[in-house]
Formats: structure tokens, sequence, C-alpha cells
């Protein structure tokens, strides 16, 4: 550390600097200190470099917006909320069952909510939507709290906390799905409300710039845990905000120094390190450290030296100061030097024990709200609360490691916390721990319910349907219908030409969302780039380097397609927003997010899932799909198990369609469902880069194409008098397989061939299940059929299916198809080659599927296994090769 040889001339400088504030502001010492940086830095003078701030408030007292609310009145109703938040906790341990519950984040956080639902978290009204708040999700008990005082639960559906099997109960965590009323975004899996909330701003931005919505005053809310900043999908996208100048976008993290099981940072200091994470980002950040009864102190620090200690303390220490009591505090930290032990030396233990955390005095709390809120430099901002984890428990659970899993409280402990929030209710009371709601008209429910009346309404609340749109017929995708006339094309570019022909349909056009990463040119809509715009918040500052190429790259700020660069959670995250846009802005998008397969459902798994939660309606389109069809690109990019994953999610409907027309089908199929008749559905669709005849689309498939399969066509054999004979199902690039190993079947060994197009094998799955239950559950009624039973039972000969993913995707179909069933699939590591090596590597090429049918008629006794032999001999099949799934 630099010695000061000349004190003197310290003080000078420094008293200029003071002067300059106090006479010409604080805007114009800034001017200055920067022009002497520039000329410091001119002369190669290495300057101290920091993107931190002191270990101190943001907002200095002096520029405090003063909160205009009744303070006692305010805190009298948290208190309340507090009592019960916990009662609901407490008591669902007390039932059978040792259903759980979490109290000690919300007891952290209840200050920061409370501001919020009183003079910032606009409900909506005529005028506009209502703000979108990412509740923390382990706060869940505190939101349910407050609705319970403003009327909106019941005792019996507190004492229904995770209880939600025979209806009537409250989620355990913030689930759309569960409770489509009132929770708005899943945010439990932490990292996935952060990384949402800076998407959905995004996208709110995109369609105010498309002149789409108005969505001037609307902001996102998202309250993070600092140990939740840990999560990679955090912290992921934070440049992202900064970057697009998301103005409308405020996190709130509730730094307890607390994650699950200890400290965030013990040795470090997590308010310290978010700042300079959120600043480099180009964030606003307010720090709100200590509460008001820190600023006497603050003020008489003339020195300085109360701001050092407080700079030099970890976080495990200042846990410490809390858990261990004013006592310690007294030593450790006023003791650690004698001028800053005199600053206290006429304060009680008691007065030490009331120098509160920023997060937990409403007066700091409103005041960096309203900075945030009326922010005018266009940057996103980050508001970072210093709170203590377990707040209002004592030594029950007050900064202590264990405070996460605080479930029980004895009866000691209950009196405490009564008394110190001043819940009328009398000791004899507090065993059974029952909750508190004062009458109707008693002023602290008027007063809550003011408040909320004056910003639009109750919150949280969810809108679950909207006006249906007008989807357009089939026949706008008449071009694809009709076939490619011979050519060859990929369902990819098939899959282009439908989403062109959507984007310039008059009623739906603009509600279509492009999205990709980064891989448009892979998928072929770089002529879309050109026709639509890429969106940007700023426009095209410059000139692409290919503008004079017809299908240039194009930004625009009112471009239509959402290019989100290399990063499959963001785009994941943009089409939740936009999938869940019929809710959150009363104005349905219809978005079709394209990605490579490979890295969709594996590495967004988590997204995917919320998506389902969230009751998300889109469709996710998996390109360049299969584990042959990518030739040439190897292990990590070859997808044999999307559609396995897909099957995981009950609302996700994944079809692998082998021609455009069936894309067509599904397609128009799934607006209409989600889109016209408000079903909580969303799609998966398959599709992949080989090149090949799309044939036209033949009569009366359509129902067949979305229950899953139909029969594409028939192979016979002539001049035999009993022709062997087998069912060959297909999917994907593989059906051409399929078909041509039923050319085989007839020209080498007289076997005639029905081939079957199967568009879902997830769905015919899942209606066999549905009817097997159906089945078991209705013993004295007449058995149903599932469709695939219908579908081949009737027919001649053994099945065998054939797809380019793990065998698994197909064996689920084995219970309902009442024959000899064989299957073939891409089990194992994908590895590079052309797509003939790489077929014949995984056994799925014409040669094995021909191979595998022979092999059904020989177990069904219709040939002789020496026909299976002959077949392996004529196609070069070894018998001894090596296994793909041990390669």
């Amino acid at each position: 550390m630099y010695q000061d040889d000349d004190p003197i001339e310290t003080s000078e400088w420094l008293d200029a600097l003071e002067s300059l504030i106090e006479n010409e502001g604080v805007d114009r010492a800034k001017y200055i200190l920067e022009r002497l940086s520039e000329r410091a830095s001119r002369d190669g003078t290495e300057l101290p470099y920091s993107i931190t701030t002191p270990f101190r408030n943001t907002i200095p007292v002096t520029q405090e917006t003063r909160m205009p609310g009744d303070l006692f009145m305010e805190r009298r109703i948290r208190s309340l909320i507090r009592w019960n938040a916990m009662a609901m906790v407490v008591r669902a341990n007390k039932r059978p069952g040792d259903l759980g519950g979490h109290i000690s984040t919300f007891s952290s956080a209840a200050t920061l909510y409370d501001v919020g639902f009183n003079y910032f978290f606009h409900g909506g009204d005529e005028k506009r939507e209502s703000d979108l708040v990412y509740f923390q999700g382990h706060a869940a008990p505190g939101i349910y709290a407050r609705s319970f005082l403003e009327g909106r639960f019941t005792e019996e559906q507190l004492d229904k906390y995770r209880e939600e099997v025979d209806s009537g109960g409250l989620s355990s965590y913030p689930h759309p799905w569960l409770m489509p009323d009132y929770w708005q975004f899943p945010t439990v899996s932490m990292g996935l409300g952060p990384i949402q909330a800076i998407y959905q701003a995004h996208v709110m931005k995109y369609l105010h710039s498309r002149e789409l919505i108005d969505m001037d005053g609307r902001k996102v809310w998202a309250f993070v845990g600092d140990g939740e900043c840990d999560e990679p999908e955090t912290l992921g996208s934070i440049s992202k905000a900064g970057r697009e100048n998301l103005d409308n976008l405020i996190f709130v993290v509730n730094c307890n120094l607390q994650r699950l099981d200890g400290p965030v940072r013990g040795n470090g200091k997590i308010v310290q390190e978010l700042e300079g994470v959120f600043r480099g980002a180009g964030w606003n950040v307010i720090k709100v450290v200590w509460g008001r009864m820190w600023d006497p102190l603050f003020e008489k620090d003339e020195d300085g030296i109360m701001q050092r200690t407080m700079d030099e303390l970890c976080d495990g220490e200042l846990q410490n100061l809390t858990f261990k009591g004013p006592a310690y505090t007294r030593k450790e930290f006023f003791g650690r030097y004698p001028e800053l032990s005199k600053l206290v030396e006429n304060l009680s233990d008691d007065d030490i024990s009331k120098l509160n955390r920023g997060g937990h005095d409403p007066y700091k709390v409103y005041a960096a709200y309203h900075k945030a809120v009326n922010q005018a430099n266009g940057k996103p901002t980050v508001i970072l609360a210093h709170t203590i984890k377990g707040y209002g428990f004592g030594a029950a659970g007050e900064a202590q490691n264990t405070a996460h899993s605080l479930k029980k409280l004895d009866i000691d402990t209950l009196k405490a916390f009564r008394d110190r929030f001043g819940v009328p209710l009398k000791d004899d009371e507090l065993e059974e721990v029952p909750y508190y709601r004062p009458a109707p008209d008693s002023p602290e429910l008027v007063y809550m319910k003011k408040r909320r009346q004056d910003l639009g309404g109750f919150y949280p609340k969810r809108i679950k349907d909207c006006q249906p749109l007008q989807i357009p017929d089939l026949d706008i995708f008449k071009q694809v219908l009709e076939g490619s006339d011979g050519r060859e094309i990929s369902t990819t570019m098939g899959f282009v030409r439908i989403l062109s022909a959507l984007v310039k349909d008059k009623r739906i056009g603009k509600r279509v969302v492009p999205i990709v990463p980064d891989e448009a040119r892979t998928f072929g809509m770089e002529g879309m780039f050109r026709q639509l715009g890429i969106y940007t918040s700023e426009g095209q500052k410059y000139v692409p380097q290919d503008r004079d190429q017809i299908m240039y790259y194009r930004e625009d700020k009112k471009g239509q397609i959402l290019q989100e660069g290399i990063n499959e959670d963001g785009a994941m995250a943009t089409w939740m927003a936009a999938a869940t846009s019929y809710s959150t802005n009363n104005f349905p998008l219809i978005p079709f997010y394209v990605f490579y397969s490979m890295f969709g459902f594996q590495r967004v798994g988590d997204l995917a899932w919320a998506s389902g939660d969230m009751q998300a309606r889109g469709f996710l389109i998996g390109g360049t799909a299969g584990r042959t069809t990518l030739n040439g690109e190897g292990l990590q990019h070859q997808d044999g198990h999307s559609h396995v994953l897909a099957n995981t999610i009950p609302n996700c409907k994944a079809y692998d369609p082998a021609y455009a027309y069936e894309m067509a089908v599904v397609i128009r199929h799934g607006m209409k469902e989600m889109f016209e008749d408000n079903q909580n559905v969303y799609y998966y669709l398959t599709i992949e880069n080989e090149n090949y005849e799309q044939p036209a689309m033949p009569k009366d498939c359509e129902d067949g194409i979305i229950k899953g399969m139909y029969q594409f066509e028939s192979v016979e054999t002539k001049g035999r008098k009993k022709t062997p004979r087998v069912q060959l199902l297909g999917s994907g690039a593989i059906l051409n397989e399929v078909r041509a190993a039923a050319q085989l079947l007839k020209d080498d060994w007289g076997v005639a061939s029905d081939v079957w197009s199967v568009t879902s094998y997830n769905e015919l799955a899942r209606d066999g299940q549905h009817v097997e239950r159906w089945n078991h559950l209705h013993p004295d009624d007449k058995p149903k059929k599932a469709y695939v039973t219908q579908m081949l039972e009737k027919q001649q000969g053994p099945v065998v299916s054939s797809t380019d993913y793990i065998k698994l995707h197909s064996e689920q179909l084995r219970a309902f198809i009442p024959k000899t069933f064989m299957t073939l699939g891409t089990d194992g590591f994908g590895r590079s080659d052309t797509r003939e090596k790489l077929r014949n590597f995984f056994e799925v090429d014409r040669y094995y599927v021909a191979v595998t049918a022979l092999a059904a008629l020989a177990k069904d006794g219709e040939i002789k296994q020496d026909q299976v032999l002959e077949a392996m001999r004529k196609y070069g099949i070894d018998r001894n090769k090596t296994n793909p799934v041990q390669s």
C-alpha cells in the first residue's frame, strides 16, 4: 500500500474535491476526475482500477426518495404476513407426512417484497398489462401469506400447503401448471427465473419496437438469491441485458450471505463480487447494505474508519455479527480500532442489536426501488440488498448455517417471534400455531387493499386463456403439399417454405416469431434476413460486409427474427417468453425456435420442463436431426435421443416427419390446437438436412399424421400364390431406407411389404398407455384398442420398426403390437462419416431393415432361417461385427 509522504498535500486535494462537489455538483466532479484519469493515462500512469464501490449504500441519505406511506401500518401488515408464512410451514410439519417447506428465505426478503407490493408491482388495468415478477421460489409461503390476508386464500387452503393430490392445495413453489390463475413463472429450479426475466424483458422490447404492444411503464422484476447467482443461467446472460439496453428490467438480489448449507462467500464479499459482475456487464448497481440506524454513525465517522472496517470484514464474519449478538459485534467490529469503539461508547447492546441491515429497512428499500424504476440512462438495474437469512427467528435460525432447513419451532421461539413482531395471540394459543387475519374492515386490511387498488389489483395473477386466433387453412402450404416435383430438397427446406408462407399471412403473419441461436444459415433461413430483418434494439449502425448480395445480413429495430447468438439457453428463454405471451401480454405469439436437435432438449432440458409447467404454446424445431442424417459432424452433434427426452414432458407433442407435407399438417394442427382451441401443449418437430424428393400428400392421411402413423404405400409381388408379407415402420429420413428395403424384399426375396410412415412414436405410445389404463380401470366394459393396434392387427406378417433414434424410442410400442415386433435404432455414440456408412454402422440401413424383416418372417415360420443367412451374405452383413453400442 502507498505510504502518504505528504498528508498536507493530500488533504488539499481532498478539500478541493469536496469543494467541487459542494459548489458544482457530483456530475461536474465526475467529469473532472475523468479528465484527470485521461491525462494520467497518457503518460503511462497505472491508475488503481475498480468496478466496485465501498461496502455501503449506493444512495446517499440526502438523495433518498422518502417513502410516502404509513411505516407503522406497513410494519404491522408485514409482521402478520411473516407470522402466517411461518405458521403455514410449521403446521404442515405437524401433520403426518413431514411435508416440509421453507421459511428462512422469505424471512430475509419480507421487506423486499412488501415494499414492492405496496408501491411498485403494477397489477395491470385497462391501459396496460401488469408488471411481471419472478418470485424467488423458496419465498412462496410469504406470497401465499399475503394473499391470505387479502382474502384470496382460506385457512383450509393454507392448511393444504403442499397437499395437491386431492385438489385445493397450494403448490410447494411457483408452479403455473398447478395454480394456473395465480403463478406466472416457475422459478424454484434455481437460475431459471433470472434468465427467463432477462429474455422476457428482451421480448417485451422486441414487441414494443415492432409496434405490436405498447410496453411503456411495464417492468420485469426478478427476485434472486445471492447463492443462486452461482448457477450459470443466472449471470450467464446479464451482458445481454446491458447490451440491449433493457431498462425495463430490475433484479433484486437477496444477499442474505447464505446458500443452502452455509455462506455463499464466507471468505469474501458476495455483494462486492456481484457489484463488479453487474457493473462490468453494463448494469446500474444499487447497493442497499445498511439500514437507517447506521446513518448517525456514518455521519460522525469523519475519518472513514468505520467504512474501512466494513470493507475489511468478510461475509463469514458478517454472519457471526448477527449470530453471536451485540456483545460480539461491539468487540469484533467496533473494537477493531479505538476511534471506532469511541463512536459507539454511548450505545447499549440493545442499541447495537438494532443496527439493521439495508434489506430490512423499508425506507432504504423504497429509495432503491424508486431510483431503479425511474432510472433514465437506458440500463437495466440490479439492487443488491443485504439481509439476514432466518431474520426474526433468533437463536432458532437467524444467520445459522442450518437456516434453510428450518421448519419446526419450539414454543419459546414462537413466543419470541410473536413478541418481536407484535402478533396479537395469547400464550395458550401458540401450541396450535394459529393463523391470524384481522377483520375485513380492520385498518390493516383496508390499508393493504387500498395499496393494491392503486396499483391495478391483486398480484400475483395469471391470464389462463386469450382470444383465439384465426388459423389459416391447410392450403396455405399448397407449395409444400404438392411435393417437390422431382427436385430433391430436405425437410429443413420444407420447413423454411412453411415458415415463409406463415409470415406472409395477413391474419397471423405478424405474430410469427422465428428464433434461432446462431445457425440460421445452417437451417437455410438466410433468405429471411432481408425479408424480415434480425431484431436489434439499436438498429444497424454499420454497412454489412455482404450488403451487395441478395440475402445480406440485415439488422433492424423492427426486425422479426430473433437471433440470440451461440446461446441455446438464452434462445430457449426467448421462446418461453414468446410462447407465454398469450398470458403475460394478452397477445398470443406463434414462436418457432429452430436449433440443432442435439443441442436442444439435452442442453435446455430444465427450461423445456419449465415450459411445460408454465403452459408454453409454440413450436420447437430440432434441426439436422437424427444420428445418421447429419453426416460429417460427429459424436456430440448427432442426435439419437431428443424424442425420448421430449417424451418426458407430459404436454410436449413430438413428431419426426419424413416429408414436408407431414410437417405442414402437424404445424397447422398444432396452431389450431394451441391458438384457436387454447390447449396447453407445445410441439417439438425434427427436421433433417438430407435432400430427397418430397412426394405430394396422399389422400386421407391427415388424421393418421396427427395420431402418429398412416400407411404410406404397399409393395406387392407378382406371380406367387402365397406371398410372405411384412409391416415396415419408419420415420424421418430413415423412412426412405425402409422404402428401399421394401424393394429389396420384393426383388430379391419375393416378400411383400406395407410401408408405414410413423410421424410420432411418442403420440402412439401415449395413446396406447391411455387405452391400457382405461381397460385396467374398466374391466366390466368392452376393452378399447390402441390406435397402433387397430392399424396393425389385421395386417399380415410381423412388424419391423426403424428410426434414426435409439431403439427405446420405438420399443415403447411393443405392448400395443400384437405381432412379432423387431426394432432397429441408433444406440451408441455418434461418429463422423457419410450417411451410408453411418447407417450401416448403426444397422439401420436398407440392408439391415431387409435382413431384420426376413429374420422376423423366419421367427414366425414363414420362411427358412437359411434365407436369412443367405441375405446376410448377399448384403455383406458381418454377424461378428462389434455391437455399435460397445464401439
